[in-house]
């Protein structure tokens, strides 16, 4: 392996989070781990971040609330990674926002569900906008290059109306980038109901409703000079989805080495699934664990090599469609072949 090797690992460091949000898939089950991974354990990571550009220090817990954060992060740092977190800010006084400071964390991103206080208090259950606003403005007015801050604004029905709004929240907070995203992992019926892009051009009613609070939503953010990150609302396959398996991979609290977080939450058994309104099963998938195997081991295991080259394949046929169109020929087969069976059942990979 040579350097970075890997583009990002998402490292879980705590299952544990103060919030009740409406659209988190813990409330759903009865059998959630909630724990810390403990610093011993961390440090058999460490090693191996000379590989890694970029550490992301979140999972399925508010890192925050990690009792050994401030430490992990300057360990990381030590290992020359870029090293952040995206945040639900809870219990970040001025104290924790100076510690970070110091030991050079280099991205946060502020999750927030509304662009008005009662319609993010009433998703974000335990979360208080204004207070949430405070400290971000703790962070900026500080006017310093690093750490780089953005809002991720995560997508419902019930708050879509307000993404015009939050630009202007993140314009007045001086925050200069925001990443929409969907919600991703469906476990109920109100979440399915809740999420905000399509499976089927259906209703064109509803369409024009998202094609115009887009336009609003851009042509706002040209006007305050804020970058925003826009996801599909209509479904549509990918050959690679966002979480990018071939170059990224994700580890548990309890060590478990994943393609991704949604495929490994921290719960007994099986997961539930809602995708596309139909409702399916899923079981955990790990190609091993990083406390007692080496990552090159477990990187080139022949079911984890047999994972990515679906995902290989697809981006292979991506790329000869791209080329045929570019050559002003008409593809035969607009398909992609199959994703792993984990991935078949995922919103990620229809590109929302």
């Amino acid at each position: 392996m040579g350097t970075h090797r890997f583009n990002a690992w998402q490292i879980e460091l705590t299952t544990r989070c103060p919030l009740q949000c409406s659209m988190c898939i813990k409330d759903t089950y009865r059998d959630w781990h909630r724990r810390d991974m403990e610093v011993k354990d961390f440090l058999k990571i460490l090693p191996y971040l000379k590989y890694v550009r970029s550490v992301v220090l979140e999972g399925w817990g508010e890192s925050l609330i990690h009792p050994h954060l401030i430490e992990i992060v300057s360990l990381v740092k030590k290992q020359g990674c870029e090293v952040g977190f995206v945040t639900s800010g809870y219990g970040l006084n001025e104290t924790y926002v100076d510690r970070l400071i110091s030991e050079g964390i280099d991205f946060i991103g502020f999750s927030f569900s509304g662009g008005t206080q009662k319609t993010h208090n009433s998703i974000r259950i335990n979360s208080d906008f204004e207070d949430l606003l405070k400290t971000v403005k703790y962070f900026t007015e500080k006017n310093l290059k690093k750490p780089r801050l953005h809002v991720v604004y995560l997508i419902l029905k019930e708050n879509i109306h307000e993404m015009p709004e939050i630009v202007k929240v993140a314009k007045e907070a001086g925050i200069k980038e925001i990443v929409f995203i969907n919600i991703t992992h469906v476990t109920n019926k109100w979440q399915d109901n809740e999420r905000a892009f399509v499976c089927r051009k259906d209703d064109k009613s509803y369409e024009n409703l998202i094609n115009s609070i887009t336009k609003e939503t851009i042509r706002t953010a040209k006007k305050h000079n804020v970058r925003i990150n826009l996801p599909n609302f209509i479904a549509s396959d990918v050959a690679l989805c966002s979480e990018n398996p071939l170059e990224n991979l994700y580890i548990s609290v309890e060590g478990e080495v994943s393609p991704c977080v949604y495929l490994y939450p921290p719960l007994d058994n099986d997961f539930k699934r809602i995708f596309c309104g139909e409702e399916f099963k899923t079981s955990k998938l790990s190609f091993g664990n990083i406390f007692y195997e080496d990552i090159e081991a477990i990187w080139n295991k022949q079911e984890y090599l047999a994972f990515r080259k679906r995902f290989y394949e697809r981006k292979e046929k991506a790329q000869n469609l791209y080329n045929l169109l570019f050559e002003q020929k008409r593809p035969m087969d607009f398909t992609f072949p199959e994703p792993p069976e984990p991935c078949k059942t995922c919103h990620k990979i229809l590109g929302v």
